[in-house]
């Protein structure tokens, strides 16, 4: 299949016929681009690049700042995947930073205990932490050489240690956990210092944390993973009832692998395998790609109509088909085929909405998460995603150390005998974080990617097909309108059919027309994603970057 001709000058600033203005210009770079959901983050990235850095290096240490400044997201306590083009080999990777179950995590431990469901919180809740084996793996096997991981935690050190100002969508989202925080003396001591969360402008410390990441920067993985650390979460899993133990940590070792991959107009798009949701989206292209998108127009009724019957199919084999590869059989070279998505693609009507999947419900629909992107002169582009899952994770700190642990197994398990996805001794539950990375011919073209639970392969999808199929500009397409499909709630009448939730700025004749074809269309309201995405011209060599208004955050040239 051909390039499509507004492809080759894809991230050139024009606007869709009806879109509002952009919120704000694209940044511009030669020598390096960030992007990510916190100012101080970017900050720190561009000061690496500037400092003789590569876009690796600089992501690691934006991931680190982040895990400071945006507690309630991602830390040391988290999870992380990467998706990269290596500039000095030419090779493309993908990095796995999740983290098994406890191996004293059964269906049955939970069954006896009165647990009819995972419990979402506290320390039953967490999964083996990944987010600092992941930053020293992809440091030592894709770093410049220039940086040390002691070097590249200095400014989140810092900003645990003498505190940063809280912006106001941090203070609203603490707000909004303030009483799940309060539960727990070890986080209320430090999210709610004097008894309330952090206005906005008022500076948050994080002590214990800033004590903990030095110990990481002195010692590395094996101080996390071996050492004091290892021996202190351990001590605290055990006095409050958690699983994990010196055993889990002590084994953890992320996976490094080729990506997944397919073709969408000729483009090449490489995602996160299993335990990762990546493949929902390629498979989303798949099913897309034999639409003609570009006379309909974009943002059109038709469009989002076809994007979103594609997703049910998608999400549904992701429930049927797809877990832990070392647990289950993940029928990934079916699923992803041209010829697959051909047959599937059958059971979308243009006319008509279907009302719901063979597959049952989606497991999660939001979580709290947070994404980065990089690129630099010599071709590195980096897509990094990090999460706790839900704000706050399991919303309990270990106490002294500052970490707050992630909620994964808590929230991403399910009880449920014989599903692919049940929870087990050992393993790794589906996750929703993904990430993204687009090629042409090779050469690498885009890094993109959002927090947002199951909207993530949504919205990721509506971006590019943004970029490709309607020749937006970078920060026209995170800019654009989004809708997020997902089964409703509806107590009497079960199973609910499908929410069709739009943002405010999709038109009211859109909405019409979409409740013509079935959709029940209903207000979008709160957080609608985060997406970054850096680009890279290789007409030009110049780097593009864009950061999504709806978060904190900016992209920085050099």
């Amino acid at each position: 299949m051909t390039i499509p001709k507004q492809l080759l000058s894809i991230g050139v600033p024009q606007r869709a016929k009806g879109y509002p203005a952009v919120s704000r210009s694209m940044a511009m770079g030669r020598r390096g681009m960030v992007a990510s959901g916190h100012t101080l983050a970017s900050a720190a990235g561009i000061s690496v690049l500037a400092g003789g850095g590569n876009a690796v290096d600089a992501a690691i240490a934006m991931a680190g700042v982040l895990g400071v400044v945006q507690p309630m997201m991602s830390g040391v306590g988290g999870d992380t995947f990467i998706v990269l083009h290596h500039g000095p080999t030419r090779q493309i990777w993908a990095l796995n930073g999740s983290g098994i179950a406890p191996y004293a995590a059964t269906r049955e431990y939970l069954l006896e205990r009165g647990h009819a469901t995972m419990p979402p919180r506290g320390m039953l809740a967490p999964g083996t932490p990944g987010a600092v084996d992941a930053m020293a793996v992809a440091l030592e096997r894709w770093g410049s050489g220039r940086y040390t991981l002691a070097r590249l935690l200095e400014p989140a050190i810092h900003h645990a240690e003498e505190g940063f100002p809280v912006t106001e969508k941090v203070a609203q989202w603490t707000e909004e956990s303030a009483p799940l925080l309060a539960r727990y003396p070890s986080s209320a001591k430090v999210f709610l210092p004097q008894g309330r969360p952090p206005a906005p402008g008022e500076v948050l410390y994080q002590k214990d944390l800033a004590q903990t990441l030095r110990a990481i920067a002195t010692g590395g993985r094996e101080e996390f993973y071996r050492g004091q650390i290892a021996r202190a979460v351990a001590a605290y899993m055990r006095e409050h009832d958690g699983l994990i133990t010196e055993r889990e940590l002590a084994e953890h070792r992320c996976d490094v692998y080729q990506p997944l991959v397919t073709t969408y107009r000729g483009v090449e798009v490489h995602g996160t395998a299993p335990p990762s949701q990546g493949a929902i989206l390629l498979e989303m292209l798949n099913l897309l790609e034999d639409f003609d998108l570009a006379p309909l127009g974009a943002g059109s009724a038709a469009v989002i109509h076809l994007v979103v019957e594609a997703k049910k199919l998608a999400f549904a084999d992701r429930l049927a088909y797809l877990g832990d590869p070392r647990f289950v059989k993940n029928p990934l070279d079916v699923l992803l085929s041209k010829p697959y998505a051909a047959r599937r693609r059958r059971e979308i009507s243009q006319r008509r909405a279907t009302a719901e999947t063979p597959a049952g419900a989606l497991a999660e629909v939001a979580g709290d998460t947070t994404y980065l992107c990089t690129g630099d002169a010599e071709g590195t582009l980096v897509s990094y995603i990090t999460s706790l899952s839900n704000a706050f994770g399991c919303a309990e700190i270990v106490e002294g150390t500052g970490i707050l642990l992630n909620n994964r197994v808590g929230r991403g398990f399910t009880l449920e005998e014989n599903h692919p996805n049940v929870l087990a001794p050992g393993k790794r539950t589906m996750h929703t974080l993904m990430c993204f990375l687009a090629c042409r011919d090779g050469v690498p073209l885009l890094a993109w990617g959002t927090p947002g639970g199951d909207g993530q392969a949504q919205w990721c999808a509506q971006a590019l097909t943004n970029l490709v199929d309607f020749g937006m500009g970078l920060q026209e397409a995170v800019d654009a309108p989004r809708w997020l499909s997902h089964p409703g709630t509806d107590p009497v009448n079960l199973p609910a059919p499908f929410e069709l939730r739009v943002e405010a700025s999709v038109p009211e004749a859109t909405r019409a027309a979409l409740a013509v074809l079935g959709h029940r269309v209903t207000p979008q309201a709160g957080f609608g994603g985060g997406m970054q995405a850096v680009l890279l011209d290789r007409a030009t060599g110049i780097l593009h970057g864009a950061s999504d208004p709806r978060v904190d955050g900016c992209a920085i040239g050099l």
